[in-house]
C-alpha cells in the first residue's frame, strides 16, 4: 500500500482527489495521512467526502476512514466500471471538485458513464461549472476524453441545490498533451450569471460592461448575461480567450458588498494576467492536468507554477516510472 502525506506542500484537498483518482486507475492501494492537517478545520468535508465514496462506487473499493473530519483513509480500489451513477454533496460544496475525482477515473472505465452530481456550481475556492465546460473539456479533447456537460440548475453558497449531469467517453487512446505555442488570438468571451432576484439591478450585465471596459479597447469581447432560478443569491462571472491552439480562462463570484462591477474588473484582471504571459494553459487549470500529463506525456506552459501544481505533480509521480521537469513556467515529462 503506497503511503501519502495529505499535509504536504499545498497539503489540501487536491492531494486527496489525485492520489485517489490515482489509486483508481493504476489499481495501487493508498493510505493518506494527515489530511488537510494545516487547515482550520482538519479532516474531510463534504465535498471531499462525496468525491471519495463517488471513486469508491466506480471501482468498488474498499474504504476505511471515509467520514467527516477524518484525517486518515484507506482506498483500495478493484476494476474500473461504468454506467450512471448520481450524488449530492449535501452542501454548496463545488461539483467542479467532485468531479476533479471522478472523471479521470471515468476516462478509463470500459464504457461510457453519466453522473448527475448536485451541490454548489459556482462557489469559492474551486472552479465555475462554466470554467469546466468551456476549459477543461476542451483540453480533456485534446488529450482524447470527451465530456460532454449539461446544467440543469445553479447554486451558489450558502444552500448550493445545483445540478449537473456529464457524460463521460473513456479514452479510446491516450494522446500527449505538447502545447507550447499559442497560435493567434481569436476572440474574449465572458459568461456572466445572476440569481433572478438580482435582475432588476442588472447584476449580470454590469459584470459583463465592466469586464469589457477594463480589457484593452482593442480586445474583441463578446458577453453573454444570463438570469438563473437558484436556491440562495449569487452571480458570478466566466471568460476566456481562444487562440488558435489553446484557451486561457478566469472567473470571479458575486460577495456580499461588493459591486457587480467589482467582480467583472476582478475577472479581466486575472485573464489580462494570463494573456500577457505567454502561457498555453493558465494557472488555474495547470494543476488539473499534470495526472494526465504523467500518463501521456507532452509539455505546456503556464502563467505561474502554483503551490496546486507542485503538489499534483509531486502526487502523479509516486504512481508514475517518470519526472517531471520543470523549465521557467514550462512543464514537461
Amino acid at each position: 500500500m503506497l503511503d501519502i502525506d495529505g499535509s504536504y506542500l499545498e497539503g489540501g484537498g487536491q492531494i486527496l482527489r489525485t492520489a485517489v483518482a490515482l489509486s483508481a486507475i493504476k489499481q495501487v492501494p493508498v493510505r493518506i495521512v494527515n489530511i488537510r492537517k494545516g487547515r482550520p478545520e482538519p479532516g474531510l468535508k463534504a465535498q471531499h467526502l462525496t468525491g471519495i465514496l463517488a471513486a469508491a462506487q466506480l471501482c468498488d473499493a474498499k474504504l476505511t476512514g471515509a467520514k467527516i473530519g477524518s484525517t486518515e483513509l484507506t482506498f483500495e480500489p478493484k476494476k474500473i466500471k461504468f454506467g450512471k451513477f448520481k450524488f449530492d454533496v449535501g452542501t454548496a460544496g463545488a461539483v467542479t471538485l467532485v468531479l476533479q475525482t471522478v472523471v479521470p477515473i471515468a476516462a478509463f472505465a470500459p464504457s461510457k458513464t453519466t453522473f448527475t452530481l448536485m451541490g454548489g456550481t459556482n462557489v469559492s475556492w474551486s472552479p465555475t461549472i462554466e470554467y469546466f465546460q468551456n476549459i477543461f473539456c476542451d483540453y480533456a479533447e485534446k488529450f482524447g476524453l470527451l465530456i460532454t456537460s449539461e446544467i440543469d440548475k445553479y447554486g451558489f453558497y450558502p444552500t448550493g441545490g445545483g445540478s449537473v449531469k456529464v457524460e463521460i467517453n473513456p479514452i479510446k487512446q491516450g494522446k500527449a498533451l505538447n502545447l507550447t505555442d499559442r497560435g493567434k488570438l481569436f476572440d474574449i468571451k465572458a459568461f456572466s450569471i445572476a440569481s433572478e432576484d438580482l435582475q432588476n439591478a442588472r447584476v449580470a450585465e454590469r459584470q459583463v460592461s465592466s469586464f469589457r471596459k477594463n480589457m484593452p479597447a482593442d480586445y474583441s469581447v463578446k458577453g453573454f448575461s444570463n438570469y438563473v432560478r437558484t436556491l440562495s443569491t449569487g452571480s458570478s462571472i466566466t471568460a476566456h480567450a481562444l487562440y488558435e491552439n489553446c484557451k486561457l480562462g478566469a472567473s470571479a463570484l458575486g460577495e456580499k458588498n461588493k459591486s457587480a462591477e467589482d467582480v467583472g474588473k476582478a475577472c479581466s484582471e486575472d485573464l489580462l494576467k494570463e494573456i500577457k504571459s505567454s502561457a498555453t494553459v493558465d494557472k488555474h487549470l495547470a494543476d488539473q492536468l499534470i495526472p494526465f500529463l504523467g500518463l501521456f506525456g507532452g509539455s505546456f506552459v503556464t502563467s505561474e507554477i502554483t503551490m496546486h501544481t507542485r503538489t499534483n505533480i509531486w502526487v502523479t509521480e509516486k504512481f508514475i516510472d517518470k519526472k517531471f521537469k520543470i523549465e521557467g513556467t514550462k512543464i514537461s515529462i
